[in-house]
Order: structure tokens, then sequence, then C-alpha cells
């Protein structure tokens, strides 16, 4: 399964969801990509739309390859494998990056944008697709934090090696397809993914207001 863009995909996962049910839910994107999608699903149960703020920890010989992430309040969530023979400077300085730039886009979305509390609400986390799912989990953890009463994970397209251990992290993961071979990025179950910018981002969360 493909989908046109992220618009698409934001609209196939928010029939997903009855409109009716809408009372204390608030829908909880991950920025960039997420935040199509997470508006759709917003708009279709007329409820809030926040974000949680992730960044992923790339690895030193591939930078787009996930050894760890982190979210905006949270330690940092590491694969041991991966990062325990690392240069332990080094790692400390990807992950003070990855802070600062939490913080960058923090001061940037959140200027004229009302955060949500998830204490005791059905929070429906979205992305546009998960790989590795560092960054997914990260943001799982942080929205735990606040005790919510009910936590969704929904998202277009994920491998399938991480069903089980996703669905042990929500209490109900909403996917539209599980691939038997995943073809190796996000990116490629799109027609068009072209990277969001920090300005789309703000014009989304302003038109969910």
């Amino acid at each position: 399964m493909e989908f046109k863009d992220r618009k698409e995909a934001g609209r196939l996962l928010a029939e997903k969801f009855t409109a009716d049910s809408a009372e204390d839910i608030v829908v909880v994107a991950l920025p960039r990509g997420g935040v199509p999608l997470g508006l759709e699903i917003a708009k279709h149960l007329q409820a809030p739309l926040d974000l949680v703020i992730t960044r992923k920890i790339g690895s030193p010989q591939n930078p787009e390859y996930a050894i760890g992430s982190l979210a905006e309040n949270s330690e940092p969530l590491l694969n041991r494998r991966e990062t325990r023979y690392l240069n332990k400077d080094w790692l400390e300085a990807a992950i003070s990056k990855a802070r600062n730039e939490i913080i960058r886009r923090q001061t940037l979305y959140f200027e004229n944008h009302q955060r949500q509390t998830f204490t005791g609400k059905t929070v429906i986390l979205v992305d546009d697709g998960i790989a590795t799912g560092f960054t997914v989990l990260a943001a799982i953890d942080e929205i735990k934090q606040q005790n919510p009463k009910k936590l969704f994970l929904a998202v277009p397209v994920l491998p399938k090696e991480m069903v089980t251990l996703l669905s042990e992290k929500v209490d109900e993961l909403v996917v539209l397809t599980i691939p038997d071979y995943y073809r190796g990025s996000v990116g490629a179950y799109y027609e068009a993914f072209p990277q969001l910018t920090d300005d789309e981002v703000k014009q989304l969360l302003a038109e969910s207001r």
C-alpha cells in the first residue's frame, strides 16, 4: 500500500477513529513529518493538536541510522549494543546537540501555541511512519510521564518485526499497512514525501487552532 502524500495518509488514519469520541482526546504529532497527519486526525475528531518533539541520535558512520533518541523532558533512549563502544565524548556531544535542537524547536513552534496536558486524557500519537522506532519510543515514554488514560499509536506503515514491541508499549496500535518486506525507509511508501520546514509546521499548528 502506498500513499499519495502525508495528507492522504492522515485522512485514512482519521477514518479509523470515530468522530463522536473526541471528548478528552489530544492528538499528538511528531514533528516535522507527523504534523500533517496529526492535523487530519485532529480535524476529524475536532480535538486539539499538540506535539512531542524528539530527535534522533544518528550513528557516527551513518547519521541516518538511529542509535538512540531524545525527547523533551526525558533521558536519552539508547541502543546499548550500538553505543557501548562509542567514544563517550562524541556521544555526549551528540546528545547535547539533539537537546539544543529540541529547545530551538520548542521556542519556535510553541511561541503562539498552547501546550496540552495529557494527564487523564486519551492521547493519539501520530507519525508518518516508523523505521527503527527510536523516536516514537522516546515519545511514548515522554507521554506516559503524564499518566494518560489511554494511549493510541497511529501510523501509516511500520516494519512487521516492530508490531509486537510497539503493541506492548501502547494501549492500541493503529496501522494502515504492515509489509512483509520493509523497503528500508518511510518515504518509500509515499508518492510525494518532501521534507517539511519549520514554517510549515507553524502554519499547520495555526490551522489546527
